[in-house]
């Protein structure tokens, strides 16, 4: 807002802002539209659509530096006589490609540009600790060995935009990559020149007591094949993986006066109670849900009984229409945990011990599993289980077994009725260098040995924590083998300490105040093929328990198992030059 809209504001004067998409999303995640309109605002426009021309106004472009938004504000004003707006103020997300530039500067849009400037900004505050570069493609491109030829472009606008978050951040970390899967150097690479490039321009990034420490870690999606397919039974996970949550809309039925109408919930920060829940187990929910309408309802002197129902809560409304905002996001959480339970009951909860029991390796009582066939078949039988999530145990099997045969592979998919076009999910995983089939005389990689975490309190059923848990708190106490992962550079702690100058730039997120502003190290984790519910908890439960060190965790998106296995269905992984019928089988 500050650097874009307030400072090209003339008073007295509407302006039209013009985005594309990652813009769009950009600003919606950090502001309403009743923001932009109180600053002058009066239209926003997509710039790849044709639009009403207003040549009396003034337009702000807020755009990525790509070849289609470029040459959409060079139409714009290509036309001398009858130019769409009447003048432009340009901001571009991040550094504009000298071929781009050259273009612009040739073209008339040249004469009619108030404004340009270069506001490096290009990736999606997710959540506080969570940002996204919103690139979902990347998993194709990156992982499918037929989209090698756009590989190379797609890496370095990724480099780019991770580079804009270190600026905003004012940090300067060293650059971690896991060295087992090859292209996380060449990212790892391109994002520490981009780096070098910001700190040669500002000096002031990353320095500050503690800051030398800060660290960046680029993993591939092969790093932890489980946690993205197990049925997570914590709030937001278990919700966006079994609910048709979309772009983080919860709908639902309400009945009230006799009648039912379908609500929308927006689930983000602004809502208190979705942050306090959405890390809890389900088991918790509910009753924390109760307790707080409880503490609620005894402060506004109204009673409310031991376990109160989504029934007596529209009884509640009906009394005290003017608590209405707050009575109805306890009934939307009651929903939405209600919800989860009606899903999870007779469906979910027999998945949920097998898959744990195969992702640890072990049972509940620490017993190693010796024949988890035994385990699985019942469930690969089952009429009533879905395709995807036989597909999940399946897969969940062969990491167990670290691969398995091609003829064991056929057998389980035979048992368990998978569609080929379905079984092309598992055979495409190998291409993120998971072992799928292994041939008996191939040496088998040992997994590395997990943390111990028998003192944490845990449910039966959540025995698994995520991998990425491990990275981070081994990153923080300096134990994270450097020959796995390995540096680009390792950054000594400078001599003369310098404490931070700006208290502005660190907190993205809206609902921080300035005096929250962290000064301690960061350990920053990127993603590339998408970032689980359940591994974005970890950055918050790494942070809680590390003083000073702030984890962030990001990815080229956020991902549910669904999305997931459908993305390694995508028609990128198939070849494009094989004949119809000549599908590529798995050991391609």
């Amino acid at each position: 807002m500050n650097d874009v809209i307030k400072k090209v504001r003339t008073k007295g004067e509407w302006k039209v802002l013009v985005v594309d998409k990652l813009s769009m999303r950009m600003i919606s995640s950090c502001c309403k539209m009743t923001d932009i309109m109180s600053e002058g605002i009066t239209i926003v426009e997509d710039i790849t659509k044709r639009r009403e021309p207003l040549p009396t106004m003034e337009a702000i472009y807020l755009v990525t530096p790509s070849d289609e938004s470029v040459e959409g504000l060079i139409n714009d004003f290509r036309d001398p006589r009858n130019p769409i707006y009447r003048g432009a103020h340009v901001f571009f997300t991040d550094a504009v490609p000298d071929s781009l530039f050259n273009l612009l500067t040739k073209s008339r849009a040249a004469k009619v540009m108030k404004t340009l400037t270069e506001i490096n900004i290009a990736f999606l505050p997710y959540e506080s600790q969570v940002f996204s570069v919103d690139r979902p493609g990347a998993f194709q491109d990156f992982y499918s060995p037929f989209k090698a030829d756009v590989k190379p472009q797609m890496l370095e606008r990724l480099a780019e935009q991770i580079a804009t978050l270190c600026a905003t951040l004012k940090e300067y970390p060293a650059v971690r990559y896991r060295g087992e899967y090859k292209d996380n150097a060449v990212l790892a690479q391109m994002l520490q020149d981009k780096l070098d490039g910001y700190k040669a321009d500002d000096p002031t990034i990353g320095e500050g007591p503690d800051k030398a420490r800060s660290q960046l870690l680029i993993l591939d999606r092969g790093f932890d094949p489980v946690s993205p397919v197990l049925h997570e039974l914590t709030f937001q996970a278990m919700a966006y993986d079994l609910l048709p949550i979309e772009n983080d809309v919860y709908k639902y039925e309400t009945t009230g006066m006799g009648d039912t109408c379908m609500k929308e919930v927006l689930l983000d920060e602004d809502d208190d109670l979705w942050v306090t829940l959405r890390h809890k187990h389900i088991a918790e929910v509910s009753t924390a849900v109760t307790k707080s309408l409880k503490e609620f309802s005894s402060s506004k002197k109204m009673n409310t009984g031991e376990k109160t129902t989504i029934k007596e809560l529209s009884q509640m409304l009906k009394k005290m229409p003017q608590y209405q905002k707050e009575l109805s996001k306890y009934s939307t959480h009651l929903h939405l945990a209600e919800d989860c339970m009606k899903h999870y009951q007779g469906a979910v909860d027999k998945l949920c011990r097998v898959e744990q029991d195969l992702a640890m390796g072990s049972d509940a009582e620490g017993e190693k599993i010796k024949d988890p066939m035994r385990a699985i078949v019942p469930i690969l039988l089952d009429t009533g289980v879905s395709i995807f999530d036989k597909i999940r145990i399946i897969l969940l099997y062969i990491f167990l077994k670290n691969g398995v045969t091609e003829e064991n592979l056929c057998k389980l998919l035979q048992h368990a009725q998978i569609p080929p076009e379905d079984s092309d999910i598992i055979s495409n995983m190998a291409h993120m260098a998971v072992p799928i089939i292994s041939e008996q005389t191939t040496t088998r990689k040992k997994k590395a040995d997990r943390k111990e975490r028998i003192s944490e309190q845990t449910y039966q059923l959540s025995r698994w924590t995520p991998l990425v848990k491990d990275i981070m708190e081994d990153a923080i106490e300096d134990k994270l083998d450097p020959k796995q992962y390995p540096y680009i550079s390792t950054r000594t702690a400078s001599s003369k300490t310098t404490t931070a100058t700006s208290a502005r730039y660190g907190n993205w997120h809206k609902n921080k105040s300035p005096g929250e502003m962290r000064t301690g190290p960061r350990v920053i984790v990127f993603i590339i093929g998408g970032v689980t519910y359940s591994e974005m908890r970890c950055a918050y439960e790494v942070t809680q328990a590390n003083g000073k060190w702030e984890a962030l965790i990001g990815s080229t998106h956020t991902i549910t198992p669904s999305k997931y296995l459908k993305e390694l269905q995508h028609q990128d992984f198939l070849d494009p030059n094989a004949a119809p019928e000549d599908k590529l089988t798995a050991e391609d």
